[in-house]
């Protein structure tokens, strides 16, 4: 039985510079700041604010916020648009309607079925998210600059389509 030679490891940098790490930081860092800037929107009812202010609000919360069409969504749906389980996105609903962001209904096409749909304080949220966004994207191009910011949101649709 022959003996396999022994591997010599690469530099390690990689691990931590890599293109993956490096988008998912951003992320990260970008969705953190959105969330720092709804909990200071004076338009967005204060429980919700101070749920957000205490890190009770994550990334998982903004996969509704992102996803959710005005029209209302079945959870089936909701949940493949995400990128999450049904089962998953089930839970977080049931947390979302309890702070009143989102309510769920019978659907008009297949009585089997219900729709999730933003509250008005759902709107409400939406609208400061929105916000939010406008606002960490100038601090993202104030940071970086109109054109590298423009490269990157280009070159991020085109790797993402």
């Amino acid at each position: 039985m022959s003996e396999l030679a022994p591997v010599t490891p690469p530099a390690d940098a990689w691990r931590q510079t890599h293109l993956g790490r490096l988008l998912g930081h951003a992320m990260r860092r970008f969705d953190a700041r959105v969330l720092q800037l709804m909990a200071r929107d004076v338009e967005v009812p204060l429980a919700l604010s101070h749920l957000a202010a205490r890190d009770k609000v994550g990334a998982a919360h903004i996969h509704i916020t992102r996803h959710l069409s005005l029209a209302g969504d079945r959870l089936t749906d909701l949940a493949g648009k995400a990128g999450m389980t049904k089962q998953a996105m089930a839970d977080l609903v049931v947390q979302c309607e309890a702070w009143g962001l989102v309510t769920r209904e019978a659907d008009a096409h297949d009585a089997r079925a219900r729709r999730v749909r933003f509250t008005e304080t759902g709107l409400v949220w939406l609208q400061a998210f929105h916000d939010a966004v406008d606002q960490a994207e100038a601090e993202f191009r104030e940071a970086v600059g109109a054109e590298v910011a423009t490269v990157v949101a280009l070159g991020l649709e085109a790797y993402a389509s």
